[in-house]
């Protein structure tokens, strides 16, 4: 029987919530596929840091480095300062263990959900790929003249043909495997960030010859967000940098339902690759069994269909699509109509 170790970091606010309830599905996962899981508990997060002032000690990499999968609650704490929990432990994860890949499937579930007028659940149904470990969150830059009229913030992206390269064959790889139509688009900004884009278009045109059974094209940052709202059917795979990437998942994820639904999966094809929920720790609801696990749930499916269990990520999602259409109908509205626990059990039953 094959057995996988497993990371948990709870995190913060409703973090613990919603892992709770993908662990949950998780072990029901497990017993019906016949593989067994083993769950270990880190604590880190913004309660940590609270006491210890700590973000990650050094000796974690390593450990985490031991384990099959990670799964991630929230990190964010309203009592510790912006940016030090994201680059303490969140960017430092992402780099550390190399997790080059941020993978975010687009999929709408209901087209109740949809705030875009006629779109249904087959118009929206693409995966984002965003480069994970450069380009402008490499943290790179300087001050010069600072506190002076005459102060100049300079501001670094970072790109490197090694990780241009093997983000853009990830994709490659990924729509030969995974994309409906075969075609993969290149989002960024080659007519004004001249040097970056460059490199990518070129390393883009140069792969292209190597998987000829894949359609590409490109389409401008902007642009694309502009066709996110009026034609989302068109995409199917779309490969960016760290920046467009971030950008334009959150307006994926408004476009597919909401945070509450949004799973996404930093990557490390050879390594250790973390799973989370998008939506954050959202504090105020900690702790009133309020909040959606369905993210949570979903990220669980994509951390399955790593670690090689297909079926039983597909039997996830499955059920989650199944509760949606047939319990959560009041979602839409904002109102889910089921406690946190409550959801997850749903999607228990429905398995």
């Amino acid at each position: 029987m094959k057995s996988y170790k497993i990371a948990v970091i709870p995190g913060d606010g409703t973090g613990p919530e919603v892992v709770r309830e993908g662990l949950k599905v998780l072990q029901e996962a497990s017993q019906k596929y016949g593989f067994k899981t083993e769950t270990v508990n880190f604590d880190f997060g913004g309660a940590r840091y609270l006491k210890t002032k700590e973000t990650l000690p050094d000796s974690a990499i390593g450990e985490f480095k031991k384990f099959d999968a990670m799964f991630l609650g929230a990190i964010g704490h309203p009592d510790v300062k912006p940016g030090i929990l994201e680059k303490g432990i969140l960017l430092r994860l992402r780099f550390d263990l190399d997790q080059y890949i941020n993978l975010r499937p687009i999929q709408l579930f209901d087209e109740r959900f949809c705030p875009l007028k006629n779109k249904k659940p087959e118009d929206i149904d693409f995966t984002v790929v965003r480069e994970n470990s450069e380009g402008l969150y490499k943290g790179l830059g300087e001050f010069k003249d600072k506190g002076t009229p005459n102060e100049v913030a300079i501001q670094i992206s970072h790109n490197t043909r090694k990780g241009v390269e093997r983000c853009l064959r990830y994709a490659f790889e990924f729509t030969q495997k995974y994309g409906k139509k075969k075609q993969l688009t290149l989002c960024g900004k080659t007519n004004v960030l001249t040097f970056a884009w460059d490199l990518w278009e070129r390393t883009f045109n140069e792969l292209a010859k190597e998987y000829k059974d894949v359609q590409t094209n490109y389409t401008h940052v902007d642009a694309t967000t502009m066709w996110f709202v009026k034609n989302p059917e068109w995409f199917d795979v779309i490969v960016t940098d760290n920046m467009f990437g971030d950008i334009i998942t959150d307006l994926g994820a408004m476009i597919q339902g909401g945070m509450g639904i949004a799973a996404g999966g930093n990557i490390n094809p050879k390594g250790v690759s973390m799973f989370e929920p998008i939506g954050g720790s959202a504090p105020k609801y900690t702790g009133k069994n309020v909040i959606n696990p369905l993210a949570a749930i979903c990220a669980m499916a994509m951390l399955l269909r790593q670690v090689g269990e297909a079926k039983a990520a597909q039997m996830i999602e499955t059920s989650v699509k199944t509760i949606v259409k047939t319990k959560l109908k009041d979602l839409a509205a904002g109102k889910m109509g089921y406690s946190t626990t409550e959801v997850g059990d749903l999607v228990v039953k429905n398995l």
